[in-house]
Formats: C-alpha cells, structure tokens, sequence
C-alpha cells in the first residue's frame, strides 16, 4: 500500500506519527509511512485528538471528515480524509497530482 492512495475523492493515508515533537509538519516517507511531527503528547488520547485536527486544518475540511480508522493507540495509523479541499504542497508529489 502506497502512503497515500486517493478512493473516489476520499484520501487514505498511512502514516506514522512522531509526538512531542517541535513543530506540526510532514516530514516526509518513513518506510511505506507519510511520517507526521506533531507537538502534543501521546497522553489520554491526546495525539490522536490533535493529529485530526491538523489533519482537517492541512486538507481544509472539519474535524468531523477526518477518521482514524486502524492505530488508535499506536504510532502506525490508517486515517482516512472525506473529500479534501485542499492536498498540501509537500504531499502533492506523492499523489502525482496538481492541486
């Protein structure tokens, strides 16, 4: 399975997530992985809250079409994004689309 796949204008993304990091980012490929930083701590729950919210913030959608969908309680997670308004530059390439 590629990092990201595209399924009927829904992404499916596979990532693996650096918590307590410095700064939210894409860091970029991580084996088959999109790695992700992000800041907040894997506590209670926590990184999984805001993973989705940066997730929906990057694509442009509500919280609410953002869904962790395999990884909860794991850094190797399956997320998949409903209709995203906008792919981010930095994973463009990845997709081999223009956006």
């Amino acid at each position: 399975m590629l990092a990201i796949q595209e399924q009927q204008g829904n992404l499916l993304l596979k990532l693996y997530i650096q918590p307590k990091a410095s700064r939210d980012q894409f860091i970029g490929l991580h084996g088959d992985e999109l790695k992700v930083a992000i800041t907040a701590p894997p506590v209670d729950g926590k990184a999984n809250a805001y993973l989705t919210k940066f997730l929906a913030k990057q694509f442009k959608v509500p919280k609410s079409q953002v869904q962790i969908v395999k990884g909860q309680q794991s850094r190797h997670k399956q997320v998949h994004i409903e209709a995203p308004q906008v792919i981010p530059k930095s994973l463009q390439p990845m997709l081999n689309i223009d956006t």
